[in-house]
């Protein structure tokens, strides 16, 4: 990452992070407050890197309701993207451990309902998707990457089935998006940020597992894995 975008995303990240970790101590923060900050934030860094972002479908989120989101993950700038395109719904993410080790953005993380996720430890994995099944009942929508980490050369990779798992738990429908374009602006592991990319995110209609059983199969992973692929443009 250049230094002006790397100075830029840290400056806005703790711009951020430090008040809503005060007001997490004070015991004022709210999900409003949350969800304001994390617009501010997600534009801050789309308009930095120039992006033009085009969103395709939505009417699932305009339904109302509560969805475990699912996406390929091909960039950091997928997060960003996906706050953007997906208001009005309230989201916060499954993020792996690794981005809970930076001090203050992560304490200021738990505090607005981003939920840790640490595979290396069964009993911890489970109480992450606990935590997630809770927001979900509490009305805010959860992404999840079911890959389980990014691409890095664009292509989809098998899907995991913890997200899948989540959503027959909670009796939450699964949103499938496809994003396509954050890797111009930052591949996975890259570490320079290219200004000017067009970036499309389209929302499918949502899957209900119900209509699947109820269960968590392989039909219902191929049927939202195919939704998604379909977004992808080759």
């Amino acid at each position: 990452m250049s230094t002006g975008h790397l100075l830029h995303a840290i400056g806005v990240t703790l711009r951020v992070s430090v008040p809503t970790l005060f007001d997490s101590l004070l015991g004022r923060l709210s999900p409003e407050i949350c969800d304001a900050r994390l617009d501010w934030w997600s534009k801050q860094l789309l308009t930095r890197a120039q992006v033009t972002l085009q969103t395709a479908g939505g009417e699932s989120v305009r339904s109302g309701g509560a969805f475990v989101v699912m996406s390929n993950h091909q960039s950091l700038f997928d997060i960003p993207a996906l706050y953007q395109s997906l208001l009005p719904l309230r989201l916060r993410m499954v993020a792996k451990k690794e981005l809970f080790r930076i001090p203050i953005w992560a304490q200021a993380m738990r505090a607005a309902g981003f939920v840790e996720l640490d595979r290396s430890v069964r009993e911890r994995a489970i109480e992450s998707l606990s935590r997630a099944k809770a927001a979900l009942g509490a009305g805010t929508s959860i992404w999840i990457a079911p890959e389980g980490t990014r691409s890095r050369d664009g292509s989809v990779a098998p899907f995991k089935h913890g997200g899948f798992h989540l959503a027959v738990d909670a009796g939450a429908r699964i949103l499938p998006v496809s994003v396509q374009g954050t890797r111009a602006i930052l591949p996975a592991k890259g570490a320079r940020v290219a200004s000017g990319a067009v970036v499309r995110v389209t929302v499918h209609p949502a899957v209900d597992p119900a209509d699947f059983g109820g269960e968590v199969s392989e039909r219902l992973v191929q049927a939202v894995r195919q939704q998604i692929l379909s977004g992808l443009v080759v």
